[in-house]
């Protein structure tokens, strides 16, 4: 007991929390900016929205394999080692940009690039666990952390955005994200990490996690991720799509909506962080998520209620993301957390590719109209919605989640 005492005060929590943040924020100024890249590349290579929709595809589904199947690896090798591939992975592949001009060879390194993404992601994901004093702090750690990940999901777009206006290939934003990832690892390679010990003696590996996708709580906090990163996806995928063209009262909310849905999710989370500490979580999430579902309804009243509503959305979806991801990890014992962390990414990262798929078939079933796509994507929020007013009523992980705050959290309340 002393001696992990020990180790547990012995690391800098500083220098671990700010690379979580750091690492968030890097790697969303990358995957966020796909939407800004995607118009010039098919201008670049004369491409149909099928075709270079697969820089969006692709890499989400990279993200998905290699949480589901090297999400284990944070658990087995430990956070420190895994989080260092994966930086070294990125900022590798990251740096190659410079050498080909292929929509073949940008796909490739896309993709190379979401797999390494799913591997220092679950191990920053379990590292949260590591280093969080309860489980309530673990949720209120994760909103932070994902409060910067919003805010790399503004820079990233911007940075192409600045680029593009002094006739600077876009490709350097990858030049300045693998810099980053390259300090990364350097504070990655010299921090001082908690020490997390087995809990079990079984085996692990892929096997042992995709066992662990039929537990009631990872398989039900899976898909709530999908069904949220469904409902989220569908605003910063196609909202443009259906709003252009408006010229009503609100013409300037119009042009810079996207802007403003991303600017209120990142402020958003760093409030949702102060919110949790002090409310219950199932609370706070069945209202947010029924204020999504207003928002969402709402908005086929008229053009001018969908320009304001749907990026209002993004204050109240702003807390849902983290939360799912906390609560679904917290329901495990720290040994396991890479994995599940694995498991969860790998339905955020379907819901991602999905949603907005089934969205734009549902869209050109009936004329290539955004709306009907829309529509869909509200009928996601309304079973989101369900969901967590289930949860609020039955809080079926209330006992699950109040022994693992006991049995993993009270060593670390002590110090």
């Amino acid at each position: 007991m002393k001696n992990q005492e020990v180790q547990t005060a012995d690391y800098n929590q500083k220098n671990i929390k700010w690379l979580t943040y750091l690492m968030f924020m890097m790697f969303a100024m990358t995957t966020d900016a796909v939407g800004v890249i995607i118009p010039e590349v098919m201008k670049e290579f004369n491409l149909s929205m099928t075709a270079a929709g697969l820089l969006h595809y692709g890499p989400m589904t990279a993200i998905a394999l290699a949480g589901i199947f090297l999400g284990f690896l944070a658990d087995k090798i430990g956070r420190k080692k895994t989080i260092i591939i994966g930086l070294a992975l990125f900022a590798v592949n990251s740096y190659l940009f410079l050498l080909g001009n292929t929509f073949g060879f940008f796909l490739v390194l896309l993709i190379i690039s979401g797999a390494a993404i799913g591997v220092f992601k679950t191990g920053a994901l379990a590292l949260i666990g590591d280093m969080s004093k309860s489980t309530n702090d673990h949720t209120s750690t994760m909103n932070v952390v994902e409060g910067f990940f919003g805010v790399g999901a503004i820079i990233g777009p911007f940075l192409v955005s600045y680029f593009l206006t002094r006739n600077v290939d876009w490709k350097w934003l990858y030049v300045v994200a693998a810099t980053l990832c390259v300090v990364l690892i350097i504070i990655a390679f010299f921090a001082k990490y908690p020490d997390t010990k087995k809990s079990t003696e079984e085996p692990i590996n892929i096997k042992r996690t995709l066992l662990m996708v039929k537990d009631k709580y990872a398989l039900g906090f899976s898909l709530a991720a999908f069904l949220y990163v469904a409902v989220e996806a569908a605003i910063y995928v196609w909202m443009p799509t259906l709003i252009a063209g408006y010229d009503g009262s609100f013409t300037f909310i119009a042009l810079y909506a996207l802007p403003i849905f991303f600017i209120l999710r990142a402020g958003g989370r760093f409030l949702g962080a102060w919110m949790l500490e002090r409310f219950d979580w199932t609370v706070v999430m069945a209202i947010s998520s029924f204020v999504i579902l207003l928002c969402y309804g709402f908005s086929f009243l008229n053009e001018s209620a969908t320009v304001v509503l749907l990026p209002l959305s993004g204050l109240f979806m702003s807390v849902i993301y983290p939360t799912i991801n906390s609560k679904g990890i917290s329901c495990f014992p720290k040994s396991s957390h890479g994995s599940v962390a694995g498991i969860i990414l790998f339905f955020t990262a379907a819901g991602a590719a999905i949603g907005p798929l089934s969205m734009g078939v549902v869209s050109d079933l009936f004329g290539s109209d955004a709306k009907y796509g829309f529509m869909l994507a509200t009928f996601f929020a309304v079973i989101l919605f369900v969901g967590f007013l289930l949860n609020m009523i039955f809080k079926p992980t209330l006992t699950r989640i109040s022994k693992l705050n006991e049995s993993e959290y009270s060593n670390l309340n002590s110090l």
